[in-house]
């Protein structure tokens, strides 16, 4: 389970983030939605490992986050896609999704791992030795959320995958994220898209300015006059 309690973020002087709650559990696909410049990116930030809570605590499996480096996170099972997906350009997709498996060391298991996740995205298994950077933006998006399958985490934070994508597209990785909370994966992921995000996850919670105000299942979120008006356009 990942918990966040009373988190305050940002960077140097500017403040981003002011008491932020929210938790994710066992099984749970989860949303922060909001405007761009919410401070959702920040949050995805904080829990990674990137930057470091001016104060609160986030905590994962009873492990506290907030003084760990991103290696000690991410070897705790905690995978972190951003919106560009950390692809290196000039590499295959094979040899990106190698490089999300650099802690294993077990070839076979490898081989294992990027099986299971081309079954995930058959279209990477037929560009395995096509160069990242000449993919289309839906097949980066796809590349990204694989290569964070890898390490075989237990909780994948996922920054903006509707980002630059059409939209049937945009449903295809929503449910494939949503397939992998069956497996076990806890899902958190940060999205302007909140129509779409609201249709497929469980819960949600909304951010803005830096503050949570809002929450709940994806169903009473949907009905909620206030995110019909400010986020749906429905008066």
């Amino acid at each position: 389970m990942l918990k966040l309690e009373n988190v305050c973020a940002g960077y140097g002087k500017l403040d981003v983030l002011w008491d932020v709650s929210c938790e994710v559990n066992e099984g749970e696909f989860v949303a922060i939605v909001g405007p761009n410049g919410a401070g959702k990116t920040t949050t995805m930030r904080a829990i990674s490992g990137m930057i470091r809570p001016k104060s609160g605590s986030i905590v994962f499996n009873n492990e506290h986050l907030e003084n760990k480096s991103m290696k000690q996170i991410h070897d705790l099972g905690v995978s972190f896609v951003t919106d560009g997906g950390n692809l290196f350009s000039g590499m295959t997709v094979k040899e990106n999704l190698l490089m999300g498996a650099l802690n294993i060391k077990d070839k076979s298991k490898k081989a294992e791992l990027t099986e299971k996740v081309i079954g995930l995205f058959p279209r990477l298994g037929e560009r395995l030795n096509q160069q990242a950077g000449l993919m289309s933006g839906g097949e980066r998006k796809m590349l990204g959320i694989a290569r964070g399958l890898m390490s075989e985490p237990k909780l994948m934070l996922v920054d903006e995958p509707s980002l630059g994508l059409a939209p049937s597209v945009v449903l295809d990785v929503f449910r494939t994220l949503k397939g992998l909370t069956n497996e076990g994966v806890i899902i958190l992921l940060v999205e302007q898209n909140v129509n779409t995000t609201l249709k497929i996850v469980d819960r949600a919670y909304i951010l803005e300015k830096g503050v949570i105000n809002g929450q709940g299942t994806s169903a009473e979120l949907l009905a909620s006059d206030y995110v019909q008006k400010m986020y749906l356009g429905i008066e």
